[in-house]
């Protein structure tokens, strides 16, 4: 990346200028981001009530490669890579219930505790040791239902990470909620620039002038490894505008939480929005430096799901988090196609742009870029 145009990034915001093209389009930069932040820290995964039963199981596309959950028989949850411990085979995919689980390719089979239990035609293996051929164990560590692993030994704990996140959170209960519903998209864009947008209310009077309209957001000030803005209001923004949101704040909010909605960064690629009466996330799974997966998933309070019309009255959540979640891909897929041009050069930065700078600082002062 071109060294002028990183220093004028990086300058006080009211004197500041985009990052360069090449933070969106290199694959240099994205294969250090891959070995140095991506793989360093903690990946979000799923919550944990989304594998209530014993054999439940679901798997994962993730930057270090396949990764599945698996909720024992004993009820514990585990992670492993998701390969077959023979040749390497994918062992599952999607999601599902089994008592064990066996490798398509050549019927290798595994416990729910990732133990080997058969291998077909090995008893001629000289010194083939059973228990040391189980299923690869990945660290996992999880908060508030939320479950993160990490392909670093290393990395700090995950309640480390987080600072004062849980203290800002605590009055929405979201340990006491449940998953009830997820939708996956495919942008071709960059995985940062999918974090950027999500943290910028500048652009939402335009992008989604048919949705929930202009924004204001305040900037608060946090600790750990995550920032967070509010989108003030008084009721909550997770139903359209002139849709008036069907569930109940929750009870016990404190006055803070009810102004407004949370959105949140929690490093490197997730995002959680949380508001007076549900919370949503932002999954972002990057692929390339050009491609990237991006899951939405939403969360209500568990004595709200189990109310008998509860789907229904759910339907207006899930539409507005569908609908701009689209509108938002849409209009990053024309921003990575431009950033593409030779003749781009950064533009100065907004007030309403500190966010964005923050974002992409943050990347910034983990790359070894010389």
């Amino acid at each position: 990346m071109i060294a002028d145009q990183l220093r004028a990034a990086t300058q006080p915001l009211n004197e500041a200028s985009s990052m360069p093209a090449g933070f969106y389009t290199d694959p240099e930069v994205f294969r250090a981001e891959r070995e140095h932040i991506l793989l360093a820290n903690w990946v979000f995964l799923a919550r944990d009530d989304q594998l209530p039963q014993p054999g439940d199981y679901r798997s994962f596309d993730t930057i270090g490669g396949p990764v599945l959950l698996v909720r024992g028989h004993d009820a514990v949850l585990r992670c492993f890579a998701n390969y077959c411990r023979h040749r390497g085979s994918l062992l599952a995919e999607g999601t599902g219930n089994s008592s064990r689980l066996v490798c398509p390719y050549h019927a290798w089979s595994y416990g729910t505790n990732g133990l080997l239990l058969g291998c077909p035609d090995m008893k001629s293996a000289e010194d083939f040791d059973r228990s040391a051929n189980g299923l690869v164990p990945l660290r996992m560590e999880s908060w508030a239902g939320f479950v993160f692993t990490t392909f670093n030994e290393l990395a700090p704990h995950l309640i480390d990470t987080l600072g004062d996140l849980p203290e800002r959170l605590a009055s929405h209960r979201l340990d006491e909620m449940r998953c009830t519903w997820t939708i996956t998209l495919e942008p071709r864009c960059n995985w940062k620039l999918i974090l950027e947008n999500a943290m910028d209310t500048y652009h939402t009077g335009l992008v989604h002038r048919q949705t929930v309209g202009a924004q204001q957001s305040r900037t608060l000030t946090t600790r750990g490894e995550w920032k967070c803005i509010q989108v003030t209001s008084g009721r909550s923004i997770a139903t359209l505008p002139g849709t008036e949101p069907p569930f109940p704040v929750i009870a016990g909010l404190d006055d803070d939480a009810r102004q407004g909605t949370y959105f949140t960064v929690l490093h490197p690629a997730l995002q959680f929005a949380v508001a007076q009466d549900c919370m949503w996330w932002l999954n972002v799974t990057p692929i390339a430096h050009d491609h990237s997966v991006l899951e939405i998933g939403g969360c209500f309070p568990a004595d709200v799901v189990a109310a008998a019309d509860f789907e229904c009255n759910a339907a207006p959540y899930y539409e507005r988090w569908e609908l701009v979640g689209r509108e938002d891909t849409g209009i990053l897929e024309r921003q990575q196609k431009a950033l593409g041009s030779v003749a781009y050069r950064p533009g100065r930065l907004s007030w309403r742009d500190d966010q964005v700078q923050a974002l992409s600082r943050w990347v910034l002062d983990r790359l070894p870029l010389g």
